[in-house]
């Protein structure tokens, strides 16, 4: 699996890195959603890749970077990873094409998450979307 992390502040990257590195083949860093979009097309991303997505970005924020990533590349895996656990965003999130949903104060959960779910392929399914919209984080 290869991971792509989108995220516009360099020390969380390397943390997110740090946390997901020895899982995946590859890891590659964007700083915004334009540059995700460009970089999962020119590096043909699979199935089993996945794309660690923040919301709140200058340029292309992350929920219109994943709209475009799910409406171009139906099977993108996106998991959000950001610091708003507001029920609004979540739903945003999981109508936009993300998998899921973890706040950046459970980067464990963003670990754990991969490892579960490294398999999937497909669109997300309702019931994916239904738990990306309403789970719950514990901090």
């Amino acid at each position: 699996m290869r991971v792509l992390i989108v995220e516009d502040h360099p020390p969380m990257r390397q943390l997110i890195r740090a946390m997901v590195a020895d899982l995946a083949e590859s890891v590659t860093e964007c700083a915004d959603g334009a540059e995700a979009v460009a970089a999962y097309a020119a590096q043909q991303f699979k199935r089993e890749d996945w794309v660690l997505m923040d919301l709140e970005m200058p340029g292309l924020d992350g929920l219109e970077a994943t709209r475009r990533l799910c409406a171009t590349f139906p099977d993108a895996h996106i998991l959000i990873v950001t610091q708003f656990g507001d029920a609004h965003l979540r739903a945003a999130a999981a109508a936009a094409g993300a998998r899921g949903y973890v706040l950046k104060g459970n980067l464990m959960e963003v670990r754990q998450w991969l490892l579960n779910n490294n398999c999937a392929s497909g669109p997300p399914t309702t019931e994916e979307q239904d738990q990306a919209a309403t789970h719950h984080d514990t901090a």
